[in-house]
């Protein structure tokens, strides 16, 4: 490794200038910044040409770039430092919503820290994938019994903790993306789908553990017309959105469902309605084609990364991505039950945000720090 050539061989060909120097991806950034500005766009519609919403976003965004750019600068080892206190400090907090968290539709997913509201199940999304990308990549892959026990010991603990909130669907993210952190290092897949038909022979016991809204949500995903004025009205409204807005849409600032309110939750959950209202299956498809664009750029970094630390964070970051749009794209349009997850940089919110944005700086500093060790 004295060879001064090494680190060139290794090396990838960074973006020349200011985001070499700040160990940025440019591509990843304008893809990120278009997702931004599709965003606001929609809040922008989907509040009825208000500025407010749009405000706090923008501010949100700008914050979440921040913290982008200063993780990316932190020196890789401080990554694998930072991952088990990341994780125990989300885990406290997921107790702390148990224990005297705010209450919303039946379910206890906040903490009102007083200058903010903060959802610890996003910062969850973030830390676990962080604890098993440390644990698996600091052994020999493909992983061993015993590691393979204690990452599954990792995804049960907040899985259980989320769940009790209640939040299924979030409960169901983290224990997917955990899954894939050990498949993607190398588990063999006669394991996961042994796993996967263990799981599937006990869904009549889950069925009986469910809350009542929760096994309502099922039912209505396969007949939303049972009770179109109540459990059924969002995936119906929804649905009457995306099918108005034809190919081009209906314009923005324009459009029934969103203008005259009869969308539910139009700025978070069913924002992808709105876009398919008001700039139609093109506006939609360039959506999801901008988010393809992401998650391409990511795997790209996966595939550059010099060792197994980075290509598991990278891959699941990846995952991650391409998971929250399949959820929320498949809720909207009546393919998967209304689980209420946000879509990534879209939507509005600030937790999702930052966390997002956190991880995509985690990505770029992995690839790009010269201080790291270029290893194969």
């Amino acid at each position: 490794m004295n060879d001064p050539n090494v680190y060139s061989r290794h090396t990838p060909n960074l973006t020349p200038g200011l985001f070499n120097r700040l160990h940025l991806d440019g591509p990843l950034l304008v893809e990120l910044a278009l997702l931004s500005g599709v965003g606001l766009i929609a809040l922008f519609g989907a509040d009825h040409g208000q500025m407010t919403l749009v405000l706090k976003q923008l501010i949100r965004i700008l914050l979440g770039f921040a913290v982008l750019v200063a993780v990316a600068q932190l020196p890789p080892v401080y990554y694998r430092l930072a991952a088990p206190w990341l994780y125990l400090a989300a885990l406290l907090l997921l107790g702390a919503v148990l224990a005297f968290g705010q209450r919303n539709l039946g379910a206890q997913r906040w903490l009102n820290l007083g200058f903010v509201r903060l959802q610890p199940t996003e910062l969850m999304l973030l830390a676990l994938p962080l604890m098993l990308t440390r644990q698996l990549s600091s052994r020999t892959l493909p992983p061993d019994g015993r590691t393979v026990a204690t990452c599954l010991l990792l995804i049960a603990l907040p899985f259980a903790l989320i769940l009790k909130e209640p939040d299924l669907g979030s409960a169901l993210l983290i224990g997917m993306i955990g899954i894939f952190c050990l498949f993607v290092s190398g588990l063999n897949w006669r394991y996961l789908a042994i796993g996967a038909g263990i799981l599937l022979a006990l869904t009549p016991v889950a069925w009986h553990f469910m809350h009542q809204y929760q096994r309502e949500r099922i039912l209505i995903f396969l007949n939303p017309e049972r009770d179109p004025l109540g459990a059924g009205y969002h995936i119906i409204q929804s649905q009457i959105a995306l099918g108005s807005g034809g190919l081009f849409g209906q314009g923005l600032l324009h459009g029934s469902q969103t203008q005259l309110n009869f969308l539910p939750e139009s700025t978070t959950d069913f924002i992808f309605a709105v876009i398919g209202e008001q700039f139609g299956f093109l506006g939609a498809l360039t959506l999801v084609l901008i988010f393809l664009l992401v998650i391409q750029r990511m795997l790209h970094s996966a595939i550059r990364m010099p060792d197994h630390f980075g290509r598991l964070w990278a891959a699941s970051m990846a995952f991650m991505t391409f998971l929250y749009v399949i959820v929320n794209i498949g809720m909207v349009s009546g393919l998967l039950p209304v689980v209420g997850e946000p879509l990534p940089l879209v939507s509005f919110g600030g937790s999702s945000v930052v966390t997002l944005m956190a991880g995509f700086g985690l990505v770029m500093g992995l690839e790009h720090h010269p201080s790291r060790s270029w290893r194969t």
